[in-house]
Parts: structure tokens; sequence; C-alpha cells
């Protein structure tokens, strides 16, 4: 964030968004001729964006430079399929626009981002051996149970500030061999970030997390210039843990409802299968550690 800030007198969110996405779709796959010659622009040229949208050329180059922020659904949707986008960045699109159109910004989110409601502990305390915690919209870990944090092999000793979930999968040394597809690990967590950086641009803490990971992580920088926009919200997921061993849990990610952007995740497996066993194990070592600890 700090770095594309620097840089923010090219356009809005909503066009970089836009020029992102235009240079990956190639001609080929819009289906538009090509002619004889070079072409000098990668992916598509904004005239034949426009053409394909179903708006004029001067609109669309108003869109992308941030100087029109009130484009209609029609438009919208139109732009969302000659991009081919998906599900979540067709919303993400959405939430641009939105954004773009508000005259003031919103008020950046205060400390209440970090409290966790006393039922939603003891939910987390409940659901013990299962690895279960709370992240903001920053995806810092605010709140867990013994195996949510262990899960994470080695986060739990770094104090926890730096406990966030994106810092942990770039900089953390375990992770790369803690996750059996860790590529699509760092793709999700920016993609997450990049929702949240549409809007809201201007949000400290964001653009302090998106900083330090441009300064220290080569393949955080490569991906956030990207303006991919994705998530994981349930499924499976295979770790290679280095006390536990290989577990490939179920996981659950659900929005907290009342709460300022806070989502508690969950994993689990079936009772009676090795799966479950290593979250046992998982569990019980950290109990066993701490009742031993000085």
């Amino acid at each position: 964030m700090a770095r594309e800030q620097q840089g923010g007198s090219d356009g809005s969110e909503l066009g970089r968004f836009l020029r992102a996405h235009r240079t990956r779709v190639t001609p080929e796959e819009a289906g538009v001729p090509i002619g004889p010659g070079p072409r000098r622009t990668p992916g598509l040229r904004r005239e034949e964006l426009a053409t394909l949208a179903g708006v004029s050329i001067d609109y669309y180059t108003r869109l992308e430079r941030g100087k029109e922020t009130h484009p209609s659904h029609s438009v919208i949707d139109g732009l969302a399929r000659a991009l081919r986008l998906d599900k979540a960045e067709h919303e993400h699109l959405r939430d641009l626009v939105a954004c773009a159109a508000r005259s003031t910004a919103a008020e950046p989110p205060g400390e209440t981002d970090r409290l966790v409601r006393s039922g939603v502990q003891l939910l987390l305390d409940n659901l013990r051996p299962c690895p279960a915690y709370v992240v903001s919209r920053t995806m810092d870990i605010i709140a867990c149970n013994p195996s949510g944090l262990r899960l994470f092999a080695g986060m739990g000793d770094w104090p926890e500030s730096r406990r966030n979930v994106v810092r942990y999968v770039f900089l953390h040394p375990q992770a790369q061999t803690l996750f059996s597809d860790w590529d699509e690990q760092i793709r999700a967590c920016v993609g997450r970030l990049r929702a949240l950086a549409g809007v809201e641009p201007d949000a400290p803490d964001l653009a302090e997390l998106v900083g330090e990971l441009h300064s220290k992580s080569e393949e955080f920088t490569d991906l956030w210039d990207r303006y991919d926009v994705r998530w994981h919200t349930h499924g499976s997921k295979t770790f290679h843990h280095p006390e536990a061993g290989d577990i490939t849990p179920g996981y659950q990610s659900m929005q907290i409802e009342g709460t300022p952007g806070q989502r508690f995740i969950a994993y689990f497996a079936e009772p009676g299968t090795p799966d479950h066993d290593r979250l046992v194990l998982l569990d019980m070592d950290t109990v066993e550690r701490s009742s031993t600890s000085p």
C-alpha cells in the first residue's frame, strides 16, 4: 500500500483494477480479431474492451482514469463479462465502484476491530481439539484456542502483535514447508488484502502491513501488482506439520455478524480418523507443554 500510494497519481483503485485485468485478457480469449503487425498493448486495448462491454471508448477511458465514478449496474456487469471476472472479482468490482462513488472516505476501523466477544472465545475453547481462531480484517490472529495457534508451526514464537496469517505465509521460515499448496495460500492471502484495499485504501493498519510485505517479499510484490481478488471460505487443507505429522483437515471460514470484519475459522476432522487423532495430539501436546513450563 505504501508503495502503491506513492504512485497513486495514475488514477483510482477502480482504474488500476480495470487496467490490470484488461492486460490479462488476450484478444483470442475475448474473440477480438487481430490485425496485421505487432501489438504494443498487452491484453486488450481500451477500445476493444469498451466495445465488448457495450460502452463508448470515451466513457471507458474516463472510468479507467478515475474521472467517471457512477457506472450503472449494466455497465459493471458488461465490464465483468468482458474482463472474464469470476464471482469474487465481479463482487469486488461492485465494491470498488461503490467506494469511488462516495464523496468522502469512510472512517478507518477503530480499536474495536481487535475486541472479541466473550461468547466467541467460549466457542473457540469448546471446539478443542479442533483448531480454531478469529482474524481481523487484515488477518491478524486476535483470538484462538491452543491448537489454532499451534497449527501454524512456529507462529507462537512471535509476539502477539505480529501474529498475522499473511505475514506468516510470506515471512515465516516454516511456512513454505508447512503448506502443501503454499503458492495457492499466498495468492488467497493477497487476494483478501486486495479486496480490503479496494474499499479501505487509506486504512493505516492495512498500509503498514502491505508496506512491510512489499519491502520483505518479492513474491508479495509480484502478486500485489496482479490485482487478483480471491479467497477460500471452505474446503480441506494439507499441513506437513513438524510435530503432528501430515494432517488434512476440513475447514470453514465464517463472518462474525455484528463485528467490524472479524472472521471465525475452524478446522475439523471426523472422529476416529488419523487426521482427527493428529488434531488431538496437536492439542494435547500444547497442554503438556503448558503444564510443564516453569
